[in-house]
């Protein structure tokens, strides 16, 4: 790496002490965040409730399954994101609060830090270490994957499959994820037990709940359980996915050799060059998302809760632009969404 970007980290984060010093502001939580909580909790919570204390009919199922799906992802970009980060407060048994959010979404929070915080954030677009560009076989996102000749139809069949992915959560994909992770040697055997039997405790309480309580209440068939139970999952995972994606499947976006010895600075470097920002001018969406448009000052600094991303983003583009770095970004979220079909039809088409 050219020796000219070897302080980007240090001066970057001078930058952004400085502002928030200066201005006063902690880098936690406010009231509009807090407001925010309630209202996706609330997006998520509320159908389920009117509906197993007989406030609504059967005809309006579909409808409070389909809010439910909404608040899901609300919960997920906004408060679990932010909890398990430990950007929510600086009080450990807030943030553990606001990421145990997740069970009630179907995940478990422990699993997602490991291959969230832990594998993701620190490879990002690594293939065989960031799980987010090694998914299930049908998918290809990255050059360095194996190719198979069904990824030419990716660009067109990836949008269903991306509705799957709080599903495939919420029934084997932590499982299967946890046997890897053992085999892999992410965990050890002792970690690999606990999280097995913590995994299934959480799962048993989560299908009490979503499952046993809808069908004895609501008086429902399972098959017609199952198409509510998806179609919630569906609308969650297919707004979680689009929103995710578009800020690493993308062309101007880097995929990255592995290293095992990886300093301070380069991990830094590594986040400019694999991540994509989009939208910075849509004050609503960006609330609405969690910030995630701001994928950039996510990764540079996860430990900081989300609200605060807009004002650092011309802090970042400002330092990257004076160390010669890059600053990947879309003016709106239909080129970010466009460009990705892109990049999965590229991807589809080029073998290793």
């Amino acid at each position: 790496m050219s020796s000219i970007n070897n302080n980007f980290i240090t001066s970057l984060r001078y930058e952004v002490n400085k502002y928030f010093s200066q201005n006063q502001i902690k880098k936690k939580a406010n009231l509009n965040m807090y407001l925010k909580c309630i209202l996706m909790l609330s997006i998520y919570v509320t159908p389920y409730c009117l509906m197993v204390l007989g406030y609504v009919d059967n005809s309006l199922f579909w409808l409070c399954w389909l809010l439910m799906g909404f608040g899901m992802a609300g919960v997920g970009m906004c408060i679990m994101h932010d909890g398990n980060h430990n950007a929510f407060s600086n009080n450990r048994n807030i943030n553990k609060i606001m990421g145990f959010t997740l069970q009630l979404l179907g995940g478990t929070y422990k699993n997602w830090k490991i291959q969230h915080n832990q594998l993701h954030h620190k490879y990002p677009n690594v293939i065989h270490h960031d799980p987010d560009v090694s998914p299930i076989k049908l998918l290809r996102f990255s050059p360095d994957s194996d190719y198979k000749k069904i990824y030419r139809f990716q660009f067109i069949y990836a949008w269903f499959l991306y509705g799957l992915m709080t599903f495939s959560f919420a029934t084997i994909k932590e499982f299967k994820q946890l046997i890897e992770w053992s085999r892999n040697k992410i965990i050890t055997t002792d970690q690999f037990r606990q999280l097995m039997l913590e995994l299934i405790g959480w799962k048993t309480m989560y299908y009490f709940f979503i499952l046993f309580i809808p069908i004895i209440v609501l008086n429902i068939s399972f098959l017609e359980w199952f198409g509510l139970f998806f179609l919630m999952h569906f609308v969650a995972g297919f707004l979680l996915a689009i929103v995710f994606q578009t800020a690493h499947i993308m062309p101007d976006c880097k995929h990255l050799a592995y290293s095992e010895k990886l300093d301070l600075n380069t991990w830094a470097v590594n986040q400019l060059l694999t991540t994509s920002n989009y939208s910075p001018n849509n004050k609503v969406f960006s609330w609405l998302i969690g910030g995630l448009n701001y994928q950039i000052e996510h990764h540079l600094f996860p430990g900081i809760c989300h609200v605060h991303y807009e004002k650092l983003s011309p802090i970042v583009k400002r330092v990257a632009n004076d160390y010669n770095l890059p600053y990947h970004y879309k003016e709106n979220f239909l080129q970010a969404i466009i460009a990705h079909g892109k990049m999965l039809y590229y991807l589809g088409q080029m073998q290793k």
